[in-house]
């Protein structure tokens, strides 16, 4: 083929396509320039996502721990930005608008003794390698008589058989801390576990003198635990009708019946208490009819601080993925909304405290709500989203919990994204806020690109989830956290609808 144009036949079909293609490109042109739209609507969500996160895991808010400095520097930010969007105090009190007080009391385990009499003998054994810990501030057992319980999984137990006696356990190689609670329950005046599995006395020592943390309204009692090595055990037990290897026997038979011992034991621990006095931040969007009913969005602002072990050089938890990614989310989400016109139902904003902590800050929004719990017709938390690349399908973690995923489903076909249809997700419905809302019978769930990519989301898990190295020191991805903004803006307006979804309209499973 040569380059040169000529006259004739061939000359009038190549003068029709250029003009065809002239065409294409007038018609084309706008198209372009709504792709082109789109993609900068998205990089501005992506923007505005990167800049909070770029402030609230930075060094100089020190990892946002509860009760210092960086929450305060953490509330006054959001609470100029959620001010600045049009948002309004959500909290219902005027002597505390914006912030709700949370008092959260530390317990951390200060002594713990153990002493043991065998029946028949006069001689008090007083083993070092025995813990014990209290979940009050003081408890003390004394010269209680113990029953050997085996290993608790399927047996019933009366009170009356645990009343006033050391329930002793075995640990076996699948520990479960539900057993030695039940035994507790039950009447127990404490329990001994015998560590005759794969545990070990430093396992549990390290993991048991860290501090623990409770609201401070909560009625914290004096249950005594306590843990023995093997070996320990088995000194224990001699000179008395049993030895460890028989009672391990016996607890394998399906006809097993809890064993008196020949022992004897008291058991005293003490617990330091430390009050941190922090905040929830709450705000509101008013909407047209306030007897409606309302939407909750939810995230946590808290991190651990300065969690890293010198002499490293990083030491600050700056927690950019968890969570200053989701409470990025949240305001950007607010804004949205905010443009728009009033909903017919209010949406309020609650970034919690202490979610690393035991999600006691979400505990204590249902415990002091600003609005009854039963209008909350949705609930929604967004945490740890900056995970999954753009288009990723959503996942509901807490899906067949509640009466919202049918809902759920017809906004994401709404909105042209793809929901994954399995339940995969629920491995994780006890790690965040939404689990203890659940407990309050609020309908809750997350909503997210971030496990729709499951393998994504337990790489972070491994990798730098509650450790320094969740920073901006690396590219974070956060396409999927702008799907998720898209997503949640959707459902926040057709959850805040009444028309759409009625009052009467059943958002919690019967």
């Amino acid at each position: 083929m040569s380059g040169k144009w000529e006259a004739g036949s061939t000359g009038w079909r190549t003068a029709a396509f250029f003009a065809v293609f002239a065409v294409a490109i007038v018609i084309c042109g706008p198209i372009a320039g709504i792709a082109a739209s789109v993609s900068r609507a998205d990089r501005e969500i992506e923007d505005r996502l990167r800049a909070h996160i770029q402030i609230l895991a930075s060094d100089d808010f020190d990892g946002r721990e509860p009760g210092t400095q960086g929450e305060a520097k953490t509330l006054r930010y959001l609470a100029k930005q959620w001010f600045d969007i049009g948002l309004v105090s959500g909290t219902g009190d005027p002597g505390n608008e914006w912030f709700a007080p949370v008092t959260v009391i530390a317990h951390e385990p200060s002594a713990g003794t153990a002493r043991f009499l065998r029946k028949g003998f006069r001689a008090t054994l007083a083993p070092s390698d025995v813990l014990v810990f209290t979940s009050g501030k003081r408890a003390l057992v004394r010269n209680a008589p113990m029953l050997f319980v085996g290993r608790a999984r399927s047996q019933d137990f009366t009170r009356n058989e645990l009343a006033g006696r050391i329930a002793v356990l075995l640990d076996g190689d699948t520990p479960d801390s539900a057993r030695q609670n039940d035994l507790l329950a039950m009447g127990a005046s404490a329990v001994l576990t015998v560590l005759d599995g794969e545990r070990t006395l430093d396992e549990v020592a390290s993991r048991r003198r860290r501090s623990g943390y409770a609201l401070s309204d909560e009625a914290v009692g004096g249950d005594l635990e306590a843990f023995v090595g093997r070996a320990t055990m088995e000194t224990l037990l001699k000179g008395t009708t049993h030895t460890l290897d028989d009672l391990e026997q016996a607890a394998g038979k399906d006809d097993f019946a809890p064993i008196v011992l020949d022992l004897t034991a008291s058991l005293e621990a003490s617990t330091d208490e430390t009050t941190i006095r922090t905040h929830n931040l709450i705000g509101k969007l008013p909407g047209r009819n306030r007897q409606a009913g309302a939407v909750l969005y939810v995230a946590h602002w808290d991190h651990f601080g300065e969690c890293g072990e010198p002499p490293a050089e990083d030491v600050i938890c700056n927690g950019a993925i968890d969570n200053a990614s989701g409470v990025a989310a949240l305001t950007e989400v607010a804004r949205r909304l905010a443009k728009g016109p009033p909903m017919d139902r209010d949406v309020y904003f609650l970034a919690t405290t202490a979610e690393e902590l035991g999600l006691l800050g979400a505990h204590a929004f249902t415990e002091s709500p600003p609005l009854p719990l039963e209008k909350i017709v949705a609930a929604f938390n967004i945490d740890s989203i900056a995970i999954a690349p753009r288009r990723t399908p959503f996942a509901i973690v807490g899906r067949g919990m509640t009466g919202l995923d049918k809902d759920i489903a017809k906004v994401a076909k709404a909105e042209g994204f793809k929901l994954r249809d399995n339940d995969e997700a629920n491995e994780y419905v006890k790690r965040q806020d939404g689990w203890a809302l659940l407990q309050h019978d609020i309908p809750a769930v997350m909503v997210t690109t971030a496990y729709g990519d499951m393998d994504r989301m337990r790489a972070f898990f491994d990798g730098d989830y509650h450790r320094p190295s969740d920073d901006l020191s690396h590219p974070i991805e956060l396409g999927g956290a702008s799907d998720d903004v898209k997503m949640l803006t959707a459902l926040g307006r057709w959850f805040g609808d009444t028309r759409r979804v009625p009052a009467s309209s059943p958002s919690k499973l019967r």
